[in-house]
């Protein structure tokens, strides 16, 4: 598996397994050979804030993009509390930060995972896009099988 790092992404998550630059259609990181099956977003807290604020209309564009996908999922670089507590450098509402997070995982279907530090955002990224790599490595075994049988 070769893990496929958009171009725009200006600090990209450094990984143990083996990753290349390249132009996704939506996400930040996808798998080489299966970027329009899965894709995962990364945003920083001051990043998700500014997209749920003056972004919001680009963002959702790209939310509505990702339904084409099989999977994809929302990391982001900060624990619930923060976000709730309005730990960013905005005035938006945290209440309202909040809402706006829980009502796009449900309108789109993404799960939404709170990492507590960029460290741990890589980690996580890496392991969703080896699972479901592994899932997808599963399917094609259970095809094999079923067509030999």
């Amino acid at each position: 598996m070769i893990i496929v790092i958009d171009t725009r992404e200006q600090l990209p998550y450094e990984f143990k397994t083996e990753n290349e630059s390249g132009t996704l259609q939506t996400g930040d990181y996808s798998i080489k050979g299966a970027e329009d099956l899965v894709a995962i977003e990364r945003k920083t807290i001051d990043d998700l804030i500014g997209c749920l604020t003056g972004g919001r209309e680009r963002f959702e564009k790209e939310l509505r993009r990702s339904r084409a996908l099989e999977y994809f999922a929302l990391v982001i670089e900060c624990s619930l509390l923060d976000l709730t507590n309005g730990r960013y450098t905005s005035k938006m509402n945290p209440k309202s930060a909040v809402q706006s997070v829980l009502a796009f995982s449900v309108r789109y279907g993404m799960p939404v995972f709170f990492a507590e530090n960029r460290v741990y955002g890589g980690r996580l990224t890496e392991s969703l896009l080896l699972k479901f790599a592994r899932e997808m490595e599963n399917r094609v075994k259970v095809m094999t099988i079923g067509a030999k049988g």
